[in-house]
């Protein structure tokens, strides 16, 4: 056994390398999209409850060893069948590997998951330019005074606040892993013959069960990191490591790493910013090879690519009255974040991991494939065209989601007016992008949302008084007369044969016989007017007033940028 002192091997400041050194940083995946609101998920009492769950669901011979499926869970927990479904799919969009086939999960990465649902998230910090965002947002909402005290947006910017930045989010994160690494670790120990601690040892095969929730950036593995795993033997068993010894070493790291972030911010404040350190607060909404238009000039604004918290991550952020195509090129890492746009169209013409779309208010964005998961929080008036395998709402109000979804969308907090429909669009290259994110076309659970309540335990925004109370709205079907397609310019240039004709999910009857209906309407429309007995000079004035109206509509709706992006092609 191994039990002298470790001093941390990673988080130095320099030395002779010669470049940075990797610092830890907290995945940001379980925090951003695997979080629940099902109180019996959510655990207070640190290691109590959950030490002898996980040893309950170890000794369990099936379905395999160390291994649980939803049943097992069900009966574990007392819950319903359906939330422990719900946890495990949740479990399994988050992680860092690909998950089981078989619709399992590892018990030591399901009791990581349950101990983190006790997590909030950071209470926004007031902004440095509070009459900059009461330009873009819009000042009232329709629903204010009538269903709650505060519209989801006036609830964000209340006090003047801003959103959190990726760095904030990430130290609030690393802060909240350090304080409970104690209770982690004693959650993936074994227990040996002993005293005291050193009773609790790590092999490296559960020591590596902390990448769920860590990983050192520049793509270093934690067991390379570590010192007493570093260079072990694939041959020979690593032994085993006590767990203070463990402790000791990622919480000096976390430390380190807070510790470099910190001066970060001093230098930043001090004016002695360094470029490749720039914090993600706008980001790279105009980056070379993305196209944007605007009736007026786009408040996002580029970031170098080295940018320390936009790692694997592209940003769309601050969006005014304009539109942004972003295709697989424009893409850093395998997801996105769409923030505070307002007044606008984006395209996401990707196959992307995971999406979250949050503050945005009176615009279209379509997500093309995301293979993990999406979430749409804190949204007023939006229209969400996704292709996803699971959908998350939360605190969203009068939108409209036009979904291809595998799973059961969620609705979660205060949501009102919402409506659902099936997807409605198709570009080039849809198919190709669902193949790569693995999402299944034939099937598409848009009209089966789970809503899970009113309150969202982890959410650190206040809610309107005797909200508890009040049972949560579900969202409701579009009439299909409503329901139109929406038409994608080609952005990809010439077409193959293996290119995407039409919408990959099937629309249901009654959908598809009203589009079919609408169809038969204008083609009549057209033939009426081409049979119309008038001269050509009364056809002509007859296309000139149908030009000019059309002409207004375009300005009056605001549809005429996408005119604009188009010439721009």
């Amino acid at each position: 056994m191994v039990d002298d002192k470790v001093e941390p091997s990673i988080a130095t400041d320099g030395g002779d390398s010669g470049g940075p050194q990797p610092l830890l940083r907290p995945r940001r995946e379980p925090f951003e999209h695997g979080l629940l609101p099902i109180p019996k998920l959510i655990f207070s009492d640190g290691t109590l409850t959950l030490a002898p769950l996980a040893d309950k669901l170890l000794r369990r011979p099936v379905p395999s060893p160390h291994r649980v499926d939803a049943p097992a869970l069900a009966e574990s927990l007392q819950i319903s069948l359906e939330h422990a479904g719900l946890a495990l799919d949740t479990l399994a969009s988050v992680l860092p590997s690909d998950p089981a086939p078989d619709g399992t999960a590892d018990v030591l990465d399901l009791v990581l998951f349950l101990y983190i649902q006790s997590y909030k998230r950071l209470v926004p910090r007031p902004h440095k330019d509070s009459a900059a965002v009461a330009d873009v947002w819009p000042s009232t909402s329709a629903f204010d005074g009538y269903l709650s005290a505060l519209s989801p947006l006036q609830l964000v910017r209340s006090n003047s606040r801003r959103f959190p930045s990726q760095a904030d989010e990430e130290a609030h994160q690393l802060s909240y892993i350090q304080k409970h690494m104690g209770n982690i670790l004693a959650l993936l120990a074994e227990t040996v013959e002993g005293d005291g601690d050193e009773s609790l040892v790590l092999t490296m095969e559960r020591f590596e069960h902390l990448g769920f929730l860590l990983h050192f950036s520049e793509g270093i593995s934690l067991t390379q990191a570590a010192p007493f795993f570093a260079n072990s033997d694939p041959d020979m068993p690593a032994v085993p490591v006590p767990a203070a010894q463990v402790h000791e070493w990622v919480v000096q790291n976390i430390i380190a790493s807070l510790d470099h972030n910190a001066e970060k911010v001093v230098t930043k404040e001090n004016g002695m910013q360094n470029p490749a350190d720039v914090d993600v607060y706008m980001t790279d909404a105009c980056a070379s090879h993305s196209k944007t238009q605007s009736s007026s000039s786009p408040s996002g604004v580029a970031v170098p690519a080295n940018s320390a918290y936009s790692l694997n991550v592209t940003f769309v952020e601050g969006i005014s009255k304009a539109s942004v195509v972003k295709q697989p090129g424009d893409m850093k890492g395998n997801s996105i974040k769409v923030l505070n746009c307002h007044d606008s169209v984006i395209y996401i013409l990707a196959p992307l991991r995971l999406a979250t779309v949050y503050g945005c208010s009176d615009a279209t964005i379509l997500l093309g494939a995301v293979g993990k998961a999406v979430k749409v929080e804190h949204c007023e008036r939006v229209q969400i065209i996704a292709a996803a395998k699971r959908m998350c709402i939360a605190n969203c109000r009068e939108c409209v989601f036009y979904l291809g979804v595998n799973q059961q969308p969620l609705l979660v907090g205060d949501n009102h007016k919402l409506q659902v429909a099936p997807f409605n669009t198709y570009y080039s290259q849809l198919e190709q992008h669902l193949a790569q994110a693995g999402i299944d076309s034939s099937v598409n659970k848009w009209d089966q949302p789970l809503v899970l309540g009113m309150v969202d335990p982890h959410d650190p925004l206040s809610h309107p008084a005797g909200v508890s109370d009040i049972q949560a709205e579900p969202a409701i079907c579009i009439d299909p007369d409503q329901f139109t397609n929406f038409l994608i310019p080609n952005w990809f240039g010439a077409e193959s044969p293996e290119c995407t004709k039409y919408n990959p999910f099937p629309l249901p009857e009654t959908y598809r016989a009203s589009q079919k209906k609408k169809h038969t309407n204008l083609l009549d429309v057209q033939q009426a007017i081409r049979d119309a007995p008038v001269d050509e000079t009364r056809k002509r004035e007859l296309a000139s007033a149908l030009h000019a109206h059309f002409k207004d509509w375009l300005y009056a709706s605001g549809n005429i940028r996408q005119l604009y992006c188009l010439q721009a092609e």
